[in-house]
Formats: C-alpha cells, structure tokens, sequence
C-alpha cells in the first residue's frame, strides 16, 4: 500500500507541475505571429470602414443641399447663390469637409445657365460668397476621402410642358490622394456635372483626358 502511495504520490506531483508549466518560446512567437496576421488582415478593412463614416458626413450634407436648393427654387423661382443664402444650416468648414454652392445663372437666366452646384470637397477651404456671390471651394490634394458634388437644373423633361427642378448627387471615383478630383469649384462649375434643359444633371465620369471623374449616387 505504501508502494502504490507514492507511486500515486509522485504522478499527482508530476501532473501539476506539467499543469503549472507556461508556453515556450517557440509557442509565444506563433501567437505573436498569427496576432499579427490577423492584424494585417483586418487593419485595411478597419481604415476603410473609417472613410467610410467620414465620407457619409459629406454624402449627406450635399444630397440635403441638393433638396434644399430645389425647395428654394420653388419658392423663389432661382436658386440660392450661397450656402449662408441657402440657409440650411450646415456648416462651411468641418473637420474633413468644406461645403459651397456655385450658381450658374440667377432669376434672369435660361436655358442651362438655370442651375446651380453644390459641393463637399475633402480638407478644402472655403471662402464665404456674399449677396449674389458664390462660394470658392478649393480642394485639398492630399484628402485621403472622397469628394462630392451636386447640380440641379430646370428642364422640361420629353412629353412634358412643364419646367421642374431635377438633381444629381455624384461621388469621386478615387480620393485626392490616389489621384482622384479635388472637387474644386475655381475650376468651373461645369467640370464634374453636365447641365440640360430637358433632363436631369449627369456627373461627369472623367475629367479632361487624365483624371478619372464622378459616379452618380442619388
């Protein structure tokens, strides 16, 4: 009996300290290994879920730009000239946005001249328009978000005799920083969107020769 004991003894001792024994080092750097391959793995699909949330900030503001012009529109018969004009309370600057409005043509106008822009360029900076003065939005180069932009025009759509506000909202193919449009609006406010007097606005998928251009969203 006291053979078996400490035979029993001595195998309880042995399994608690194999129990009690930590990884080797061999075993830590596997799991730091494959920590890491995780890391790399997921860490694209994180920063681009990131400019994605950003990027919804502009997407919104500039669809309810759109919407907002065409209100004012109908109660004005032209289009505001201004964001402070337009009066929808966004603001010009944010942290990764600059927001304006670009007039082609006041009360007076016809034809496609009867259309305004709207814009949320990415690290841009803005210059407040005042009276019948637009906003200059010049675009940041270096802006890892896309950019967006918006017209809205009066057509008479084909078997209609009536003139109606219609809009697109479009989006930059490619950020700034991989070589995609600054959304500048000192540049023209007929570079990214093509204006009609009988249907709605379309963006303008490529710009001049080179640079890739706008995808309509809305």
């Amino acid at each position: 009996m006291k053979s078996e004991f400490k035979t029993k003894l001595i195998q309880h001792i042995l399994n608690k300290k194999n129990d009690e024994k930590g990884f080797t080092l061999i075993e830590l750097l596997v799991v730091i290994i494959i920590i890491g391959i995780l890391a790399a793995i997921a860490l694209p699909s994180f920063l681009n879920q990131a400019a994605k949330a950003r990027q919804s900030e502009a997407k919104t503001y500039t669809g309810s730009m759109n919407r907002t012009q065409q209100a004012y529109f109908l109660e004005k018969q032209e289009f505001a000239p201004n964001l402070v004009t337009l009066a929808l309370g966004v603001a010009q600057t944010t942290q990764n946005y600059a927001y304006g409005v670009a007039r082609n043509g006041g009360r007076t106008a016809s034809g496609v001249t009867q259309s305004v822009n709207v814009f949320g360029a990415p690290l841009a900076t803005a210059t407040p328009g005042a009276g019948t003065v637009s906003d200059t939005i010049v675009g940041g180069d270096a802006a890892s978000v896309k950019g967006y932009t918006g017209g809205v025009n009066v057509a008479t759509p084909a078997g209609s005799n009536e003139a109606t506000t219609l809009a697109v909202l479009c989006e930059a193919a490619l950020p700034p920083v991989n070589g995609g449009n600054t959304t500048d609006s000192a540049v023209g406010t007929n570079r990214f969107v093509t204006f009609s007097t009988n249907a709605a606005p379309t963006c303008n998928t490529t710009i001049g020769t080179t640079l890739l251009g706008f995808v309509p969203i809305q």
